[in-house]
């Protein structure tokens, strides 16, 4: 048998992922670098690349420019951070009873850390005339949450700032997607959120699809949101597991 070898597309590329220690992030990291790219994590867990609160400005704005001494270009940034304030926070209770500071966490993490990323990157990437940056979304941000009110609204906030990104940038060849995943079997629980395909994803099949979108060949799609969730959002869906 001859070798076979692995798809370099990504050969030469610098990826910043948020959130890589986890998740759709870590795979993410993975994948990338089995690509060719250099992958680079921000994350605020031990061992990762560079250990950056993304809701801190001066964090993020310290480490690219300690990336781009290094490596010299960033050409693409995926916004992994994030999650559930309540459930990460261990705040079990209703939004009406729900802590400012898990509010504020929320706010800090789930948008505030997109935004932020893009403010420290765009202006790079518009001068390299290059660039792609992927916003991570929830489908609660899709169909809204009574039970997850706030994390909803984040990742609604995500939308906004996705399409204007995209009007910013693409007179530099400079692109702006959202991916929005339903259930992901990031952890066990997952399983139980229903969908009409009677499934969650695999992780893999997030990943897969984000990199087709930093992917040349997805050099005409920017502005536009990607739901990857089942078919959760057409609803139909008579009651939760």
């Amino acid at each position: 048998m001859g070798l076979v070898f692995k798809n370099m597309r990504f050969k030469n590329k610098n990826v910043i992922i948020t959130g890589s220690a986890s998740g759709i992030g870590k795979k993410l990291y993975e994948d990338f670098a089995a690509e060719g790219a250099r992958s680079i994590g921000f994350d605020i867990a031990e061992g990762s690349d560079y250990c950056v609160d993304v809701s801190n400005y001066k964090l993020i704005e310290t480490a690219v420019q300690d990336i781009l001494s290094r490596y010299q270009h960033i050409d693409i940034v995926v916004n992994c951070a994030g999650g559930n304030p309540s459930r990460i926070r261990h705040e079990n209770v209703s939004f009406e009873q729900l802590s400012i500071d898990t509010i504020d966490w929320g706010v800090g993490v789930n948008f505030k850390g997109p935004l932020y990323m893009a403010r420290a990157c765009i202006g790079h990437m518009m001068e390299r005339n290059s660039g792609v940056i992927i916003n991570v979304g929830s489908i609660s941000g899709v169909t809204g949450s009574a039970g997850a009110v706030d994390y909803a609204a984040e990742k609604s906030g995500l939308k906004g700032l996705t399409r204007s990104l995209a009007l910013l940038g693409a007179p530099y060849n400079v692109r702006c997607c959202m991916v929005t995943p339903g259930p992901v079997l990031t952890r066990p629980e997952m399983a139980k959120m229903p969908t009409p395909l009677n499934r969650a994803a695999q992780v893999g099949e997030i990943s897969d699809f984000i990199m087709y979108l930093c992917s040349d060949k997805a050099g005409f799609i920017t502005g536009s949101e990607h739901l990857i969730d089942g078919g959760r959002s057409c609803g139909g869906l008579k009651h939760e597991k």
